[in-house]
């Protein structure tokens, strides 16, 4: 049987990229369901990010556009975007995030989601999406490029 996700251990961080999901190069995934796309973020920017400690997401019936902001979140040192992989319209939003952002950094690619959205076309969407393969080698690439920043911290 194939493995769920690819994997890569750096030091102490696992990131899992899930093979059923597409992707942004903004590290934000959607898994698709018929018509639904559940939208959120990857183990590699929730691990960059560090401790989640507040989410926004958007109301229901905002209509976003493939690239569009679909929600942010704060970490303890930065605020960032979520930035949807595909358009449509919101039909969900993950309320649990409100009162437990930490779910994002606990279990990013199921308790964790953001938004769920009616996609509207994802065939042309996923021309601007790398499926897991794709990904995981773009994940490797910015692995390589931290793991250089924090030997060059450390060296200088």
């Amino acid at each position: 049987m194939a493995e769920k996700s690819f994997e890569i251990k750096v030091d102490k961080w696992t990131f899992r990229v899930p093979r059923d999901c597409f992707y942004n190069e903004n590290d934000c995934w959607v898994k698709l369901d018929g018509k639904t796309g559940t939208v959120g973020i990857t183990d590699f920017l929730q691990n960059m990010a560090s401790d989640i400690i507040y989410v926004e997401l958007p109301e229901l019936g905002t209509v976003v556009e493939q690239f569009d902001e679909v929600g942010s979140f704060e970490a303890v040192k930065t605020m960032l975007d979520l930035i949807s992989p595909v358009s449509g319209v919101v039909k969900e939003v993950n309320e649990e995030l409100q009162v437990k952002p930490e779910l994002v950094n606990q279990d990013p690619y199921d308790k964790g989601w953001f938004v769920k959205l009616d996609v509207e076309d994802i065939e042309v969407d996923r021309e601007n999406l790398l499926d897991a393969t794709g990904y995981f080698e773009v994940l490797k690439r910015k692995v390589e490029s931290e793991k250089r920043k924090l030997k060059g911290q450390v060296e200088g």
